[in-house]
């Protein structure tokens, strides 16, 4: 999972995801709207597929890459258990603000 956050850390690698998100794309058609290298592209097609983020095939002289199911889910999968935790906190908070305000108020009586 470090090594998937990691590869989201860089904004290109996250415009990629982006793109294929919509689908299959080849290396040329990834690299597209970005203005940098080939070389470069290519670079961070290698960091997201050693984290598990995409996959590539060969198809004849085509290099066709998409999302990888797995590890996405597997981040996603953290995130929302990290998320339902900050709410259930975020509730008690809730609760003992509230408790607290009606104490006040009764004082103030």
């Amino acid at each position: 999972m470090d090594t998937a956050f990691a590869a989201l850390s860089d904004p290109t690698r996250r415009a990629i995801l982006a793109g294929l998100a919509k689908g299959e794309m080849t290396v040329s058609e990834i690299a597209a709207p970005f203005d940098i290298s080939q070389p470069a592209i290519s670079h961070h097609l290698k960091v997201l597929e050693q984290a598990g983020l995409i996959t590539r095939r060969i198809d004849g002289q085509r290099r066709p890459c998409r999302l990888a199911g797995g590890t996405l889910e597997e981040l996603e999968a953290w995130l929302d258990r990290l998320r339902r935790t900050m709410t259930a906190n975020y509730d008690q908070l809730d609760a003992v603000l509230a408790e607290e305000m009606a104490k006040q108020d009764l004082k103030k009586d």
